[in-house]
């Protein structure tokens, strides 16, 4: 009996590498994952060595999604999704480059992309003894978050100082059990080389979204620059490409169904180890708040710039990051409660606690760790609504959240630089500004009035927000709502760039006398989001504490290790080009074609294939790049390997670690791998490297591209 529920749990954590094909090892477990039965030919080490060039030094994050380097001049590849913010920062209606697609003719017609960072991870060490040590008998939860983010930065600037030109990081793998410190190499000017129309890098928009079969060219290149002596810098004419240790080779034979593949890359969070009462939570109250709070902004934005494409090309790129967590939080609330993960989840932790409550020594220790977690997510449940419509007001309306920055670096700022805030802490200060500089390019007070107006009226209705002092006299009504918000917008300056610098130069004190509508408003609410990020940390401490007795428990329960969840850090992943079957009697192959494509061209939006593509397919202009047994160019490529967000633009390579894809999706169904792991439907989505080639030499002819990734030119291979 217990080797059966022994099996049941390990399959229903989905993170544990014993029993199950899935997992993102981070790269500390390499040596123990057995790479020949996966049918990789590379060892760990040609993977990762810190002391010696390997895979990884091919491999970078950009922003938040991963990218690779494919020339020895700094040239990457991301996806079109990954890119979209630069191209669309410089975009306008004059020059539509999300329409029409972006070539440079030459390195100096590259476009920079001021508000990106390229990131490569160069070492790490396990560093939990140093950061546990500042934790006391007696602390408070608040005590113990802050001591924790104190050591934590205090790490790191001593890591940068004796590591100089490098960049330090802590980032938690166990809550509350192990920290890891990575150093890593930033680079700060990159820019924009190559992009399709949005027309082929997102082919299918929502509709095809989180869908398979896909059709979409996600891809795009990237350039990252240096200062001539290597070292990184900001934007300069004298800056040179940056010169890699090692980049991918492509493979323009590509892949076929069958074949092994991985993926490296750095995807972002999961929640695997939570509990039944973090899922309730899940799917009580954020994701449905999420879906309908997005799904309203997106209609806003959508109808601000449905007759003038200059607004709609400010507010794109924030669409299209909105209406891809939406549509991912309807996958997640609908996986769990199609497969009713809460249930089998709380059945998994009954039997646990059944094991805890048959020792003494154990019901000492542990017998309360479980109602201790539901204790803080019945917490959050409650004040959820409240709290979500709090954070959102200063999201939904982008003059708050340009308020809300300035207050907060002000008042951080006066504080001792181990004491402050991470963004606003000298180290990330200036990088900081740079972001929110660029994001004023794309406000539009038109859309932000009806934004600020529309979470005014939701906060109305939202049990709690009229006792906040400074929101009671602008919630009475919609159309005191409305007449505040029209009031707020038209008496701010904060989409100024001047006005920003200089409310960033000013004291607390100083600050406060700001006659501004918006900066005096957030300074009202300023209390109540100091109030609500203290409640965060003392939660982040009391969960961090229990979520630690738990994992431990639970490896003396099952007598195994874990896979901690994914958390922005570098992480390997394997699987096969694999087919699906999402229902029954229905089974779906792994490889579109450019034939699909031309199938789901209707000429509207978003099934609008450009005329160089058809002339192209009409001309049967295909040698060289045609799948040998499916005798079409090869579009999309499905796989079960395990990703989630940020695995975004992560390389897809075959057993020899030759670039074969971009990744950028999943199937709709596989939305809930942050949750839950499962083998029959969990599938990943890349673009195939003959399309990427195809689109961007054949039709586009950038072909100095290829040339320079080593692809040959000749009318075949």
């Amino acid at each position: 009996m217990r080797s059966c529920l022994l099996v049941l749990i390990l399959m229903a954590a989905g993170t544990v590498q014993m029993l199950a094909d899935d997992g993102m090892f981070p790269m500390s477990e390499l040596p123990r994952v057995k790479l020949r039965e996966r049918g990789i030919e590379l060892t760990a080490d040609q993977l990762f060595n810190p002391g010696e060039i390997s895979l990884v030094d091919g491999i970078c994050r950009v922003n938040g999604c991963t990218g690779s380097f494919v020339s020895e001049s700094g040239l990457i590849i991301t996806n079109h999704h990954c890119a979209f913010d630069a191209i669309q920062k410089a975009s306008s209606s004059e020059r539509d480059l999300l329409q029409n697609g972006f070539i440079a003719g030459s390195r100096s017609e590259e476009i920079p992309a001021p508000d990106y960072q390229v990131r490569i991870t160069e070492n790490y060490r396990d560093i939990s003894a140093e950061v546990l040590s500042v934790v006391q008998d007696g602390m408070s939860f608040l005590e113990r978050t802050k001591a924790i983010e104190k050591r934590r930065k205090q790490l790191e600037i001593e890591a940068e100082r004796a590591n100089p030109g490098l960049r330090a990081e802590v980032a938690e793998m166990f809550a509350g059990r192990t920290y890891v410190l990575f150093l890593y190499t930033y680079l700060r000017d990159v820019r924009l080389v190559f992009a399709p129309p949005a027309s082929v890098g997102n082919f299918g928009g929502e509709a095809d979204n989180w869908e398979w079969p896909r059709h979409t060219g996600d891809f795009s290149f990237m350039r990252v620059y240096t200062a001539p002596d290597g070292s990184s810098a900001t934007w300069s004419e004298k800056n040179v490409p940056y010169r890699p240790k090692r980049f991918l080779r492509v493979q323009q034979a590509g892949v076929d169904e069958g074949d092994a593949v991985f993926l490296l890359g750095y995807p972002g969070r999961t929640a695997r180890h939570r509990t039944a009462s973090f899922l309730e939570f899940e799917q009580a109250v954020r994701l449905p708040l999420t879906v309908q709070l997005y799904q309203w902004q997106i209609r806003e934005m959508e109808q601000a710039g449905a007759t003038d494409r200059a607004v709609a090309i400010r507010h794109a790129s924030r669409i299209k990051s909105l209406a891809n967590v939406e549509k991912r939080s309807r996958g997640q609330l609908q996986g769990l409660q199609r497969a009713g993960i809460v249930e089998k989840r709380r059945q998994q932790e009954s039997e646990l606690q059944a094991y805890i409550e048959s020792d003494a020594a154990r019901r000492q220790r542990f017998g309360d760790v479980l109602q201790g977690i539901a204790a803080v997510y019945a917490e959050m449940q409650a004040a959820g609504p409240l709290e979500i419509h709090l954070q959102q007001l200063r999201q939904a309306c982008r003059a708050v959240a340009f308020g809300f920055a300035v207050v907060d670096a002000v008042n951080e700022r006066a504080k001792p630089d181990l004491e402050r805030e991470s963004q606003w802490m000298d180290r990330n200060f200036s990088q900081s500004v740079q972001e929110l500089r660029v994001s004023l390019r794309d406000w539009h007070p038109p859309t932000d009035e009806v934004m600020l107006s529309g979470m005014l009226q939701r906060l109305g209705a939202i049990k709690g927000a009229h006792d906040i002092a400074a929101l009671k006299p602008l919630l009475e009504n919609a159309e005191v709502s409305g007449q505040a918000a029209q009031r707020l917008i038209a008496g701010t300056q904060v989409g100024d760039v001047g006005f920003i610098d200089k409310c960033l130069s000013l004291s607390p004190d100083q600050l406060r006398s700001s006659e501004d509508t918006v900066v005096r408003l957030v300074l009202d609410l300023y209390p109540e989001y100091l109030r609500l990020r203290e409640l965060d940390k003392t939660r982040e401490g009391r969960l961090s504490r229990l979520y630690g007795s738990l994992l431990e428990v639970k490896e003396q329960f099952l007598r195994t290790g874990f896979i901690p969840d994914a958390n922005g850090t570098l992480r390997f992943t394997s699987g096969h080009v694999k087919s699906y079957s999402p229902a029954d009697a229905v089974v779906r192959t792994p490889i579109s074609t450019l034939r699909g494509v031309i199938e789901k061209t209707t000429g509207q939006d978003p099934f609008i294939t450009p005329e160089p593509v058809l002339r192209a397919w009409q001309a049967g202009d295909f040698e060289g790049f045609l799948h040998p047994r499916l005798g079409q160019v090869p579009v999309a490529i499905l796989y079960d390997t395990d990703t989630t967000g940020g695995n975004s633009g992560s390389p897809v390579l075959n057993s020899r670690g030759e670039l074969v894809g971009v990744n950028f999706d999943r199937c709709f169904e596989a939305t809930i791998n942050d949750f839950a792991w499962n083998a029959d439907y969990s599938r990943s989505i890349g673009v195939d490297i003959r399309y990427v080639l195809w689109i961007t030499g054949r039709v586009y002819g950038a072909t100095e591209l290829l040339e320079e990734m080593g692809v040959k030119q000749a009318r075949g291979f």
